[in-house]
């Protein structure tokens, strides 16, 4: 993977249901995209975090948070900016998850040069399969907003056209799905 293409960080469980919203908005983010992307898919551990985008120039990290806002809502923040809610990866499974590890990057000089988180606000994460209703819709949403950020991206590289500026996922968007 180059600095170039942009990195689109998956992470969840497949097996906690609203947990795996990240893992399904990431791989429909990369599936949409329309320009050059890499997928990676992550459980959530810290350091596996840190070490995963390492030499990333542009990441999208996707997951489900749990901040007691209406399920499906989506949050967007620039994590090079502004400090990531611990409060939202409360069903983490890991003491040490993605705020942590965003937070420990940032001390340790190992952020991506442009870091946007986007959580999904889950309604169910107990054990079994399948998205609740509101989360599958903000997944798609996800995919069709976050499809400009990345697009640009790949225009910008190969002398494309950019996207509409409606079509982007922006840091300090919040929308409900």
């Amino acid at each position: 993977m180059g600095e170039a293409d942009p990195l689109v960080i998956g992470v969840g469980n497949a097996y906690g249901r609203d947990d795996a919203a990240g893992l399904s908005a990431a791989r429909r983010l990369c599936e949409e995209a329309g320009a050059p992307a890499v997928l990676r898919e992550v459980s959530g551990e810290g350091t596996a975090l840190i070490d995963a985008w390492a030499g990333a120039g542009t990441v999208v990290l996707i997951d489900a948070v749990s901040s007691g806002a209406p399920p499906g809502t989506i949050v967007c923040v620039d994590a090079r900016a502004a400090s990531v809610p611990a409060g939202w990866f409360r069903y983490s499974t890991h003491a040490f998850g993605v705020a942590e590890a965003i937070e420990l990057a940032r001390v340790l000089g190992r952020l991506p040069a442009r870091l946007i988180v986007v959580g999904i606000e889950g309604a169910r994460f107990d054990a079994g399969v399948g998205l609740s209703p509101e989360v599958a819709r903000a997944v798609e949403e996800v995919a069709r907003r976050g499809l400009g950020a990345i697009a640009t991206e790949g225009a910008a590289r190969s002398g494309g056209t950019e996207a509409a500026a409606g079509d982007r996922l922006r840091p300090g968007d919040t929308t409900t799905g």
